[in-house]
């Protein structure tokens, strides 16, 4: 039984990446010896930490998977998410035992972080899909961070490196996505070192209660660039006296909108609710829905609502529809409210959401059919 150690550097607050990685270590499990190295982005010592940040390169971390190289003799090392406690340096050791490695992308921060002026950034857009940020936000400078230059100038240091390491011609990259696979093969010349790879998913239904109640569910960040103030205008508009929204996270504008839709009796802001919570939740909606204006990797509410035979409304946009039969009914125009509030009102159709439920269930397991996915990823490292 091949050995696999996987490592990841946990965000600060659960995301959708930490429960993708949590997701497929089970999976690995079943086929694999399994070792993993978590990192937690907590500050111990500000002064070393500082010179951690400028050279990428965290003396601690580096030290943390020598030793468990040494003591596992991995047959592969799988790469998450290295900012900033498990940092660059990492791949210096790695190098050194000549052990392969694939590093997963998740997101697409490696490209709005290698450049230091906001021009190189947006490229003359009004808006980076990537990322979201904006131009009428943006200085000389890039600011990839609202709320900190200091912390915006470490993550453009690290992101110019972090570049630089994925041109590395022995790093095998895996995405999410085949159009994520088009747009890093548009930034970079990485040749067939990029590999398509979705996350397995693994959803117990049992664990998931029932409930007659009607609503649509929104779960995630509750912010500009996730789409959530669209999603509830057209929801409000859409009309539907019988179904409620339900919106599940917490984000820079959840209390604005909590007093905002404060005597809209329709609309229920749950804030933060774990994993198991979201799914009991997610499990007993007509539907699931997000109006996300970013291009995203592989959307997790909406695979799990599949899993559990729950449809979703989605922007035709990124490589979201991947994860959907094609002729879907439910996705719509990406930033045409009309479009979205015209979806929104085909849940009434019980028909509608009957057929598309099943279609959508029957696509997504066959599609992460467990299998499938070990098969893809031994082929992708044998190759």
């Amino acid at each position: 039984m091949k050995k696999i150690l996987v490592v990841h550097n946990k965000y600060q607050h659960l995301g959708g990446e930490d429960i993708a990685v949590t997701n497929e270590i089970s999976v690995l499990k079943k086929y694999f010896e399994v070792e993993t190295i978590f990192f937690n982005n907590n500050l111990n010592n500000y002064f070393f930490q500082f010179f951690y940040f400028i050279f990428a390169n965290n003396i601690k971390s580096n030290s943390l998977i020598r030793q468990k190289i040494v003591e596992f003799q991995p047959d592969l090392i799988y790469v998450h998410n290295t900012w900033f406690k498990a940092s660059l340096g990492i791949f210096k050791v790695i190098e050194k035992f000549h052990i392969p490695v694939i590093l997963k992308l998740h997101n697409f921060r490696y490209n709005c972080t290698k450049s230091i002026f906001s021009k190189d950034h947006l490229l003359g857009e009004e808006f980076c899909k990537a990322c979201g940020y904006k131009k009428e936000d943006a200085l000389f400078f890039n600011k990839y961070f609202k709320d900190s230059w200091s912390k915006s100038l470490l993550i453009l240091i690290y992101g110019k490196k972090y570049f630089s390491l994925l041109q590395k011609k022995n790093i095998k990259i895996a995405v999410l996505t085949n159009f994520h696979k088009e747009f890093l093969n548009s930034v970079g010349d990485f040749g067939n070192r990029v590999y398509v790879h979705p996350n397995p998913m693994e959803i117990t239904k049992k664990e998931v209660s029932t409930s007659n109640n009607l609503y649509l569910t929104y779960a995630g960040r509750v912010s500009e660039e996730k789409g959530v103030k669209e999603l509830i205008e057209a929801f409000l508009e859409a009309d539907l006296p019988n179904i409620d929204l339900k919106i599940i996270g917490v984000g820079p504008d959840l209390e604005h909108f909590k007093i905002k839709y404060a005597d809209k009796n329709n609309i229920i802001f749950h804030g933060f609710l774990d994993n198991l919570d979201t799914l009991n939740y997610i499990s007993t909606s007509v539907a699931v829905i997000t109006a996300t204006k970013l291009y995203e990797g592989q959307p997790t509410l909406l695979c799990e609502a599949s899993l559990l035979g729950v449809p979703s409304i989605f922007p035709d946009s990124g490589g979201i529809k991947e994860f959907f039969p094609e002729q879907y009914p439910l996705s719509y125009v990406p930033f045409d409210k009309n479009s979205l509030v015209r979806v929104i009102k085909k849940v009434e159709n019980k028909d509608i959401v009957k057929k598309t439920s099943k279609q959508s269930f029957e696509y997504i397991s066959t599609y992460l059919q467990e299998k499938k996915l070990i098969t893809n990823l031994q082929e992708i490292m044998n190759d």
